[in-house]
């Protein structure tokens, strides 16, 4: 199984297609978005997002305290349930953030990819 991040504006390139970010991205219609899930528990919460994007928001420390918030109990069964939804082909993590590589997207992508057995 392959596991990539793209944004959600791109037109869908196969896959099992999972937004995984907390809120609704904005001017995207639900019907254009061809999503097979919404994975809310696994987006960073309110808090970590709005420290991240402020002054003192740094990208290695968000990628630690993001790790740690995947380890709740909600999110790792939110992650297994992303693993198991691919059945074996492509999961395709979706985001709306501009520069998907240094976001939480890239950071789940390498917890997927961990879970899974992958590098």
């Amino acid at each position: 199984m392959g596991v990539r991040v793209e944004r959600v504006y791109e037109a869908p390139d196969g896959g099992v297609r999972v937004l995984v970010d907390r809120l609704w991205p904005r001017g995207l219609r639900k019907e254009d978005a061809h999503l097979d899930r919404w994975a809310k528990e696994v987006a960073p919460s309110t808090e970590l997002r709005r420290w991240f994007h402020g002054p003192e928001g740094e990208y290695r420390e968000f990628a630690r305290r993001y790790r740690a918030e995947l380890e709740g109990p909600d999110a790792r069964r939110e992650l297994d349930e992303l693993c198991e939804s691919a059945g074996g082909g492509e999961l395709v993590l979706l985001t709306a953030v501009r520069e998907p590589e240094r976001s939480h997207a890239e950071v789940l992508l390498e917890v997927v990819r961990e879970r899974l057995g992958q590098r």
